[in-house]
């Protein structure tokens, strides 16, 4: 009976604690926050409507959106601001730059995953990391070098996918397309060869894996008012997230040191054509900033820009063309018009080695496509940037300091006052003048690849991989999707993933070599 009464007590001593602290936190998330002032954005939900919200929590901002293009919801901390509206979008990443950074709240979240890589960081080390990028994607050597591994790369896939439609299966593109490039950023970006597109890499398929569930679990943190609790305790999704980490950490430090092993003995020719190179060369010149920790934020932070945003913009592109088939065999159409190859049997790595710049320029349908498929599904959702000090933006509501101001790139592609009574179509034309020449939109409109200083360095680098892969796919292979009752829809994480794979029958064009 004592120990029946001992468990009673301690079972609603800690009830009475937890209650205390939601209660604790309700009376934080309502106080002090202006709810019915005009001056102040309109309050259109709180921390615990994004946590019920959570698994469709973009298309919960869109339909709020609809209503108001700049809304608040309400937090233990301030109120997080969020807009669709273009003019705001500009002001806190261009016009009032130095006024908005990422912000103690976002650095605190993302820290653990991304520590003081240069999405992470404002100030010095972003200048520095920033300087250091834009001078290796300046290149003609990187241009040539990633274009090779993403020519390689493409043809492995396609060669990958003929084995597979000749049995007639269903396989997950998804899947199949982030381990093609997390293969190609490594190659390009630090110069490794993973091979986990033909599952030879058990270390980076869980290296992987892990990645893309530490991306998930570091989200939730925006949501989980509890999560600092939970991380201090080692409990529930913050012991998930720590144990991806370790299997992160211990990866990347290993291709740092394979890496700097290379260098030393000069054992592979192309060992000064990857980015990592750069940077290891600058932390000779500054070794007490320069740590290997330094580093490996760093290639986290490449890792995230180079593998998903490319990966998913690919699969939600092929989904497009499934969902749209005349748009496929448009593009289709514009491959064989640029790309020579037409006969019924012929060598996959002679087709790709005649996709050259100057083929890819031609084809504006093409980017236009994929272009249409980031301004529906932009690799980012979701961003914000937090206010040093008080600010008004230009539709008139005011942001106190301390405040994030997000801006909502999946929202804004599906709004009317946008884009149009359209906004929610697929229609790649609305990119191409009367000519069908591609006509670029401004950034802050279409902000798939961000704006202002922090423009996304890569932009160019992305589009190059997605075309070379995307003009070898569909020049070989017809696809469907393998349960057309199925709902397609995103894992709710930092980029956009599918949530659950694409599964696609890919039906061949033509017999391959």
């Amino acid at each position: 009976m004592d120990l029946f009464l001992a468990t009673f007590y301690f079972i609603t001593s800690a009830l009475f604690l937890f209650l205390v602290l939601v209660l604790a936190i309700i009376l934080k998330v309502y106080s002090g926050k202006s709810i019915s002032n005009p001056i102040y954005p309109p309050v259109e939900g709180t921390v615990f409507s994004e946590l019920f919200y959570f698994n469709t929590l973009y298309d919960y901002f869109t339909e709020i959106a609809r209503k108001h293009p700049t809304f608040r919801i309400l937090t233990p901390d301030q109120s997080e601001i969020y807009t669709t509206d273009v003019r705001n979008i500009e002001h806190i990443l261009r016009t009032k730059f130095d006024n908005y950074t990422k912000g103690d709240h976002d650095k605190d979240i993302l820290g653990d995953l991304f520590g003081e890589g240069i999405f992470a960081v404002d100030g010095d080390k972003w200048r520095q990391q920033r300087k250091l990028s834009s001078v290796e994607f300046s290149t003609r050597v990187l241009r040539d070098f990633s274009c090779a591994v993403f020519r390689r790369s493409a043809a492995k896939l396609v060669r990958i996918i003929s084995q597979i439609s000749k049995a007639n299966n269903n396989f997950d593109i998804h899947d199949m397309l982030m381990r093609c490039t997390l293969d190609s950023i490594f190659k390009v970006g630090f110069g490794v060869d993973l091979n986990c597109l033909e599952g030879s890499s058990k270390e980076g398929i869980e290296f992987m894996k892990a990645f893309d569930d530490a991306n998930a679990f570091v989200y939730w943190r925006y949501v989980d008012p509890f999560w600092k609790l939970k991380r201090a305790l080692n409990i529930s999704s913050e012991a998930m997230l720590k144990k991806n980490i370790k299997v992160i950490d211990a990866f990347v430090n290993g291709v740092i040191s394979t890496k700097k092993k290379q260098l030393a003995e000069q054992q592979d020719s192309n060992v000064k054509e990857d980015i990592l190179y750069r940077f290891l060369e600058a932390s000779k010149k500054d070794p007490d900033q320069m740590t290997d920790q330094y580093l490996r934020d760093i290639i986290l932070n490449f890792m995230i820009a180079g593998k998903d945003t490319t990966a998913n913009t690919i699969s939600w592109f092929l989904y497009m063309l499934c969902k749209n088939p005349l748009i496929q065999e448009k593009i289709f159409q514009e491959v064989n018009d640029y790309v020579a190859g037409t006969d019924n049997d012929f060598n996959i790595d002679d087709f790709v080695d005649q996709i050259s710049d100057d083929i890819l320029e031609k084809m504006h349908y093409l980017h236009a496509a994929l272009t249409e498929t980031l301004r529906l599904y932009p690799g980012v959702p979701v961003d914000g940037r937090t206010a040093l000090e008080d600010d008004v933006l230009p539709d008139g509501y005011k942001v106190m300091k301390g405040e994030t101001v997000n801006y909502l790139a999946y929202t804004m592609g599906r709004m009317p006052y946008i884009w149009g009574d359209d906004a929610e179509e697929f229609r790649p034309e609305r990119w191409l003048d009367q000519n069908g020449v591609f006509q670029q939109e401004s950034p802050f409109k279409f902000i798939a690849f961000h704006a202002g200083p922090r423009i996304c360095l890569g932009k160019d680098f992305a589009y190059r991989q997605m075309k070379i892969v995307s003009i070898a796919l569909l020049r070989f292979f017809r696809f469907k999707l393998g349960d057309e009752s199925r709902k397609v829809t995103y894992r709710t994480m930092l980029t956009l993933h599918i949530d659950g794979g694409l599964h696609v029958c890919a039906l061949p064009r033509t017999e391959i070599r």
